[in-house]
């Protein structure tokens, strides 16, 4: 293995496991339902594409578990820099004692990036492209040097992509343009799709049930029937929908997205094998197989689970 790739998987692997790490099943989704409201009005304001701002946060913070994020509410690795009058913190980057701001709120955070981004000459030309050119966004900010791991434009696209997060870039009047391939999705305008986010996860598209959540609602309003959502997400007949809960709407796939190649999942405390299934779309029998199991097989913390 080149130097290179190996780079690439280390830094692809600590991102998986910072985002699983204390969070169970839905931590990605967690922090994008939680921020993507304020990365909307940034854009708006600001241009920029909230499907990138979304994925740096995803990926410099942890989804939010990082020790900058928690301890300084600094959810994009900004460092102190030559005009920085506010409080900081010291952390082992590029150098052992290196500083890096420390802000009052989350949202403090998320403004600074986009004052960071505006400011100055560095990023300028990134201005030129469209909110929707979440690539050439991802691409320019790497060029312009925002990080140094030579695949950060792959690992923010590969981010934007596998949730979806492009949909947040054509937001308008309140509404998000991810919709399900179904008949009654595609006519329907209701409650439902306001209160929940349709993201695209490994090619299939997939909602959060929300509290008081049933079968029948989300078949009501999706056009799959109950019996096709129960068999796509492996659930008996006589399974109720919790809060959380992930719900597929079409079937699962074999394995994971190429992303994961060469990259396994690090059982965490708490995670049965049905978890690590649905988080990938991965159908539970292709989890089995792919990692050669025994039908009693019990998942143990820090088991590598293969995903394709």
């Amino acid at each position: 293995m080149n130097k290179l790739r190996f780079t690439f998987l280390i830094a692809l692997f600590s991102f998986v496991l910072a985002v699983f790490a204390q969070g169970g099943q839905t931590v990605q989704w967690q922090y994008i339902e939680k921020f993507k409201n304020i990365a909307i009005e940034q854009m708006r304001e600001h241009k920029i594409p909230a499907s990138i701002t979304l994925a740096q946060g995803l990926i410099e913070s942890g989804a939010g578990r990082s020790r900058l994020a928690t301890e300084a509410h600094n959810h994009f690795g900004i460092k102190v820099g030559m005009n920085w009058t506010g409080p900081y913190i010291i952390m082992s980057d590029d150098r052992p004692d290196d500083r890096f701001r420390k802000y009052r709120n989350d949202r403090e955070s998320y403004e600074d990036h986009s004052h960071f981004l505006t400011s100055g000459a560095r990023y300028r030309s990134l201005f030129n492209l469209k909110t929707t050119d979440y690539k050439g966004w991802a691409h320019g900010l790497k060029k312009a040097g925002y990080a140094t791991n030579p695949r950060y434009a792959d690992m923010l696209i590969g981010t934007i992509e596998r949730y979806n997060l492009q949909q947040f870039d054509s937001y308008t009047s309140g509404r998000y343009h991810a919709r399900p391939n179904t008949k009654q999705a595609s006519e329907v305008e209701s409650q439902f799709f306001a209160q929940h986010i349709v993201y695209r996860v490994n090619k299939n598209y997939m909602i959060i049930a929300n509290s008081g959540d049933t079968w029948e609602r989300v078949a009501s309003e999706t056009g799959v029937s109950v019996r096709k959502l129960r068999k796509y997400n492996e659930r008996p007949k006589g399974s109720l929908l919790k809060a959380g809960d992930i719900v597929y709407l079409q079937k699962k796939r074999t394995k994971a997205d190429k992303s994961f190649k060469g990259v396994p999942h690090v059982v965490q405390p708490g995670e049965s094998l049905y978890d690590i299934a649905q988080h990938y779309a991965i159908r539970l029998k292709s989890l089995y197989k792919l990692n050669a199991l025994s039908p009693d097989y019990t998942p143990q913390v820090g088991d590598l689970i293969w995903l394709r």
